[in-house]
């Protein structure tokens, strides 16, 4: 028997079925979406905020046993970067100012050929301050070991009180790494020797907010070290 034209028009049961699979699998992958942005967006509030409130140092001295300048990259033939040198230029600078009577500049490979650490020893020589007065830490890879590593040093020494020096961006982090370390310490902004435009502003910004929340969630767990 030939097909009504009504049973052409009426799909079965398992027809209709068929057709509500795909909306429904949208449905839910709109839905994930969303709570994906949301989570993201609450991480990186949540890391705002923290850099927003971050703490400054933990002791009113002006006196340190000794400055620590944070590592970052040099350029590939080995000279420093603005920021390399900007942080080394104010760490020389407190030394002469009797700040401390000694220099920690810490930072490893971190994917250069050199180690920064060893760069900025050699600049800081050049700047006129005695090779006795720096110690080089050249195995951090990133902030947290720049502070652990340092914090070892410290420890082995018998000094107790630190100076941390870096860019103003890299602070608040700084400050938040620092506030588990058991010395005490504040944090010195190193200005610019350049400006930066404000497409290098944004971009610096919105990297620092990234890092914190990076070792919020989780960096400072799979990361640490103890001093």
């Amino acid at each position: 028997m030939a097909p009504t034209s009504s049973s052409l028009r009426k799909p079965g049961p398992g027809r209709r079925a068929g057709r509500r699979k795909p909306t429904r699998r949208r449905g839910w992958r709109f839905l994930s979406i969303l709570v994906g942005l949301g989570f993201v967006g609450v991480w990186f509030t949540g890391a705002e905020l923290a850099r927003i409130f971050a703490p400054t140092g933990n002791t009113p001295s002006s006196r340190f046993d000794a400055l620590i300048v944070l590592g970052t990259p040099a350029d590939s033939d080995g000279n420093p970067l603005p920021a390399m040198q900007s942080r080394v230029d104010e760490g020389v600078k407190e030394y002469e100012r009797g700040v401390a009577p000694r220099m920690i500049v810490t930072g490893g490979l971190d994917g250069g050929r050199f180690r920064q650490g060893v760069v900025m020893a050699r600049v800081a020589q050049a700047k006129g301050m005695p090779a006795s007065a720096i110690l080089v830490e050249q195995e951090a890879n990133d902030t947290i070991h720049n502070a652990c590593y340092s914090a070892r040093i410290m420890k082995a020494h018998g000094w107790r009180s630190a100076e941390v020096i870096a860019n103003p961006g890299q602070l608040a982090r700084a400050g938040i790494i620092f506030s588990h370390l058991p010395i005490e310490w504040r944090v010195h902004a190193a200005p610019a020797i350049e400006p930066e435009s404000r497409f290098e502003a944004v971009y610096d910004s919105g990297l620092e907010i990234l890092k914190t929340a990076r070792y919020l969630l989780y960096a400072r767990r799979t990361e640490s070290c103890s001093p």
